[in-house]
């Protein structure tokens, strides 16, 4: 190699041949700026998106060294991140989180490709050009970073992230909103390591006394089973709980079940989050064992957790389905159910749902469902409503009420109440459809509320101020978790309801409702039975969780749970 040759070699470029790179750099970290504004609206998720910027810029830069091609890089995860959470939303009204990545989601993904067949060969293309778009910043790019420069620049934004992750943790009600995809996805992942560095992904002790019978016996039944008809009645409660509120005369009534008692249902959530109530109800057990990680249980439940209400009916020759007003992918909800012993989910496109449904059309499909599949087995039914779900500054339907009068209580608590005399009116009308289609078939119908709506937080307690309610939701102050349940029956006299409490955990629904039906416990429910008896009606709380621990270590060792 010629002399000259060797100095053009190591002669650094010149200045003006350096301008390129600094503008697309410029250009790139722009745009980054203007997708914050775009996407971000709360000062502190700017200031988390910015450190995500930050650290994905230094960790990139660590590992190349070519500001441009970490720009560029960090972008196209940023851009990524958005427009996955954004489709993710669209198809299951939820955005994109930590979760989506530590537990892949074969439903969503499944989903995806369902309805795009031709997007593999679009992700291959785009990765394709992404390749080359690289190779040509790599060969282009003047400037070479720093390695401990930049990697301390990305662990300073790390540890922002981190600690304002701490300072404002996620709301529930955040993930249903299409904003703040980058941040929440930020928030969610640091929320995600820390319980599972603190209590793994589920608590229960490292051994327990005794073992469960790992194979149920033969199930052997008294009579004819009845049908079993479980309806999640949604964000209800008895608002005569609450001090002041005009209530219509007969409002109590909905809530009395076949022998004039009204009994309450102790939840897990309050004002938000549906599945932990379904968590509840189909396995018999409690969502607070996910410690922070709560918030993802069906997901992190899907295939591992295969003891429940349905799996129990199944053994005794019921055949299980579920009605669900949303894509069966919406939280794993599908594989979770299955896994619990659904036998068929019909999701909201088989239902032929719109918009928001008045509980009249999930009735008629039950009875419908009941006339098509009845036969020598008897059936389980999970009926989901949601005329009442959020929001209730808005008048749901008012022409399926045009009696009604405002009571004189705030316009969103009468709106509320008004919703919950459209839907007792029509479960009323659904049992006598019963009567009237099926004579002569027994049936047990439950219902229970799924959670309190947001609107309790400020009726309970009108006197408490925003900050002594969240501190009392915070801790399970039970006035706001309580909700209730309801038996009811047709041409059917419950056997047995000695687990009926005044007071009862939601855990324990899937007890009363086979006792009811006169279903022989299996192993797993009656040790949890003897549970029930020793602590009065309540699960988790009862001694400071560890009956809980102890009957997850129990469940562990049957292989009721598996891999958790």
């Amino acid at each position: 190699m010629s002399e000259t040759a060797v100095k053009v070699a190591v002669t650094p470029p010149r200045a003006s041949s350096r301008w390129p790179g600094v503008a697309f750099v410029l250009v790139l970290h722009a745009a980054a700026l203007l997708t914050m504004f775009w996407t971000e609206n709360r000062w502190y998720t700017q200031v988390v998106y910015l450190l995500v910027w930050g650290f994905l810029n230094g960790a990139f830069l660590f590992l190349l060294r070519r500001p441009a091609i970490s720009a560029a890089l960090s972008l196209a995860l940023i851009q990524l991140v958005i427009a996955l959470s954004q489709f993710k939303f669209s198809v299951v009204w939820l955005t994109l989180n930590f979760f989506d990545i530590l537990i892949v989601d074969p439903d969503t993904v499944s989903y995806l490709f369902g309805i795009f067949p031709g997007l593999r060969t679009t992700v291959l293309i785009g990765a394709a050009l992404a390749a080359a778009a690289a190779v040509l910043m790599w060969w282009l790019d003047p400037f070479r970073a720093l390695r401990m420069r930049s990697a301390l620049a990305g662990s300073m934004c790390l540890v922002g992230i981190v600690g304002l992750s701490f300072a404002n943790p996620e709301e529930e009600w955040e993930n249903f909103v299409s904003a703040n995809h980058v941040s929440k996805f930020a928030r969610s992942g640091v929320a995600a390591m820390s319980g599972l560095v603190t209590n793994g992904w589920l608590e229960s002790d490292a051994e327990a006394v005794g073992r469960l019978q790992a194979e149920a016996e033969p199930c052997v039944a008294a009579g004819k089973r009845p049908h079993i008809v479980m309806v999640l009645d949604e964000s209800s409660f008895d608002m005569s709980a609450a001090p002041g509120v005009k209530l219509p005369a007969d409002y109590k009534r909905h809530f009395e079940s076949l022998d004039g008692k009204r009994r309450s249902l102790l939840v897990e959530s309050t004002g938000g989050p549906t599945w932990y109530a379904e968590y509840n109800v189909l396995t018999g057990l409690s969502t607070r064992s996910f410690g922070r990680n709560q918030y993802f249980v069906t997901r992190i439940a899907a295939g591992r957790v295969q003891r429940g209400l349905p799996k129990a009916l199944r053994h005794c020759g019921y055949r299980t389905f579920t009605l669900y007003p949303a894509h069966n992918a919406f939280l794993s909800a599908g594989r979770f159910q299955a896994g619990t012993g659904v036998e068929r989910m019909i999701d909201y496109r088989q239902l032929g749902m719109g918009d928001v449904e008045p509980d009249s059309f999930f009735y008629d499909r039950a009875a419908d469902l009941i006339r098509r599949e009845r036969g020598d087995n008897p059936l389980f039914l999970f009926v989901y409503t949601v005329a009442n779900h959020f929001p209730w500054y808005t008048t749901y339907r008012p022409d399926l009420t045009p009696d009604w009068r405002p009571l004189g209580n705030e316009s969103d608590v009468d709106e509320y109440i008004r919703r919950q005399t459209m839907r007792a009116r029509d479960y009323r009308a659904f049992v006598e459809r019963l009567k009237r289609e099926f004579p002569g078939e027994p049936f047990l119908i439950v219902r229970f509320g799924d959670h309190q709506p947001t609107i309790s937080a400020k009726v309970i307690d009108p006197a408490a101020d925003e900050e002594t309610t969240a501190r009392r939701i915070r801790i399970y102050d039970p006035r706001y978790f309580t909700t209730y349940y309801a038996i009811d029956a047709i041409n059917h006299k419950p056997p047995d309801l000695s687990s009926a409490a005044a007071k009862l955990d939601a855990a324990y629904l899937p007890i009363v409702i086979q006792e009811a039906a006169g279903v022989p416990l299996d192993p797993s429910f009656r040790e949890q039975k003897r549970i029930f008896n020793r602590c009065y009606g309540l699960f988790y709380s009862c001694a400071g969780g560890a009956e809980a621990r102890r009957f997850n270590r129990l469940l562990i060792d049957a292989g009721l749970i598996k891999g958790l």
